[in-house]
């Protein structure tokens, strides 16, 4: 025989588990990402356009990074993501015989004051000469970056 207590612990229904929505559990909320390419200056000839890596604005060491010290570092950099390439970039078979040495999208090494540099909003980008790369890299964040 069941006693009252047990009869009515065994009504009760367990309580459902909900999931709580992702954007409110540990994910900061981010500005909705506009392509604004249409600004940047699109690269003629054999010339090659580049974003330089900025590095990060607070140190693995916690050290918050001036704004002087961050601009500093990007006019210094020696590193930079392929935003653009000219059309006659590559094409040449003398001198490239074995293709393109990047393309859209890649990370490549350059001399530290190589191209010509265009302020935009947010920084500078970077026109160099297709035969100015010097190699291609996976992550940027290898290379030790002083200016």
């Amino acid at each position: 025989m069941k006693t009252q207590e047990q009869s009515s612990i065994s009504q009760v229904k367990p309580p459902s588990l909900e999931i709580p929505k992702t954007e409110l559990v540990g994910i900061k909320k981010t500005k909705k990402v506009t392509h604004e390419s249409h600004k940047l200056p699109q690269p003629t000839g054999w010339r090659i356009l580049i974003l330089p890596f900025k590095m990060e604005e607070k140190t693995k060491g916690g050290i918050l990074m001036g704004q002087d010290t961050l601009e500093r570092q990007q006019v210094a950099s020696q590193c930079g993501n392929v935003l653009a390439v000219g059309p006659h970039a590559y094409q040449d078979k003398e001198r490239f015989p074995n293709g393109p040495w990047c393309k859209v999208g890649d990370w490549i090494m350059f001399a530290r004051y190589a191209g010509s540099r265009i302020k935009i909003e947010g920084g500078e980008v970077r026109l160099l000469n297709d035969d100015e790369v010097l190699a291609t890299i996976k992550n940027p964040e290898d290379i030790l970056h002083e200016y």
